[in-house]
């Protein structure tokens, strides 16, 4: 084997999870996506569905990238990366953020979580080289220091409305009482372990950064306790429920940052300069995007093809495309996730879907997440994936 090879092979080594073995045990069907082996199913989606929206499921996603910043000058050099505000984000707490380029296109979605004088980075797998690589550029420039946890631990997320009653089971009062926007870190099987209250599917949640050394007695803690396992498969579905973009399939390098995030959770327009910024405040001063990622909801029995166009029922005006698909088990139809132009973005407009020749007005907007689970119905916000 060449050495790019033996390179290429022992990072997606270091990119699968812990659990994989596991996850076998349990009968689960593995695949592989985005560069490591994952859970599709453990028996049936549906099932893994329904527990995550009436009661617990467990998820690992562990093939998510993880990378620590610490260092003397990691405030200033982060603050000149991200659209949130670094400087401002205090011990003990998390937030969202983008990486920008100059044009203000996203990057890459992060969440920064601050642990003393460390940061956290916690991001898709699809993006996770790309961070790794825009946070090394800057370890010769100063007091800045950068360290790859991915290989090293692991992430377990558990997602429901009894979220809380089974971390508290499992892990205790430390970690079901952890406030959104809040860290709480507690020992488990003699390891450190890192929680924070995020959803992911709509759902009340928890995400837990772990050892890879103690990976598996937290997953058994956890099923102990009542969650559930749950594959990709459900998850996917309960991603595209709650409104959440992937990059790569949502969102991508072409897209303004505040066309796919929630530049309320996700930017800062108090904070010092980043690359992009102008762009950035441009748009959010004097106008709006041309276009931003919306819910649709689709007629009965109809089924949208892979990346269908959408236009205006009207005056056949282009509306937008088709970004993610899926048959929502809650509403009982199609769903899907799409980048629409901003004249056609009010709930309720109908659009026309065109798939192989055919144009039926078959859809409309509707207001995101499209199923508004447990993580609403407290009276306070919260923050997603």
């Amino acid at each position: 084997m060449s050495e790019a090879a033996e390179k290429k092979a022992e990072e997606s080594a270091a990119r699968c999870s812990p659990l994989e073995e596991a996850h076998r045990r349990a009968g689960a069907t593995l695949v592989e996506r985005e560069g490591c082996v994952v859970p599709a199913v453990y028996g049936a989606a549906a099932e893994e569905y329904e527990a995550v929206r009436s009661a617990a499921g467990l998820f690992d996603l562990s093939r998510r990238g993880r990378v620590e910043v610490s260092g003397g000058e990691a405030v200033m050099f982060l603050n000149g990366m991200l659209t949130n505000d670094v400087a401002g984000l205090a011990d003990g707490a998390w937030m969202h953020a983008a990486f920008p380029n100059p044009q203000g296109r996203l990057v890459a979605a992060v969440r920064v979580i601050r642990r003393g004088g460390a940061f956290l980075f916690d991001t898709e797998p699809a993006t996770y080289p790309t961070v790794l690589k825009h946070l090394e550029r800057f370890t010769l420039a100063g007091d800045f220091r950068v360290r790859d946890l991915t290989a090293e631990t692991a992430m377990l997320s558990v997602q429901g409305p009894r979220a809380r009653e089974v971390v508290r089971a499992a892990l205790g009062d430390a970690a079901a009482e952890t406030e959104r926007g809040r860290v709480s870190t507690f020992e488990f099987g003699g390891a450190e372990v890192t929680a924070i209250r995020a959803t992911h599917t709509a759902e009340d949640g928890f995400d837990l950064f772990a050892s890879s050394g103690v990976a598996v007695a937290l997953w058994d803690a956890l099923t102990a306790a009542g969650a559930s396992p749950a594959g990709a498969d459900a998850l996917e579905v309960l991603r595209v429920e709650a409104g959440l973009p992937r990059y790569g399939v949502d969102a991508s390098e072409a897209n303004v940052v505040t066309e796919v995030l929630d530049e309320a959770e996700a930017v800062s327009y108090t904070k010092g300069c980043y690359a992009g910024q102008e762009i950035i405040a441009r748009i959010h001063w004097r106008g709006h995007v041309a276009k931003r990622l919306a819910g649709v909801v689709f007629d009965r029995d109809f089924e949208p093809g892979a990346d269908a166009r959408l236009l205006d029922c009207a005056e056949g005006r282009e509306a937008g495309r088709v970004t993610s698909a899926a048959f929502s088990p809650r509403l009982r139809r199609q769903v899907a996730l799409a980048l629409v132009k901003y004249d056609f973005l009010k709930p309720g407009t109908e659009l026309k879907v065109s798939v192989g020749g055919e144009q039926v007005c078959a859809a409309h907007v509707a207001e995101l997440p499209l199923v508004r689970g447990s993580w609403y119905a407290e009276s306070h916000g919260g923050q997603s994936e």
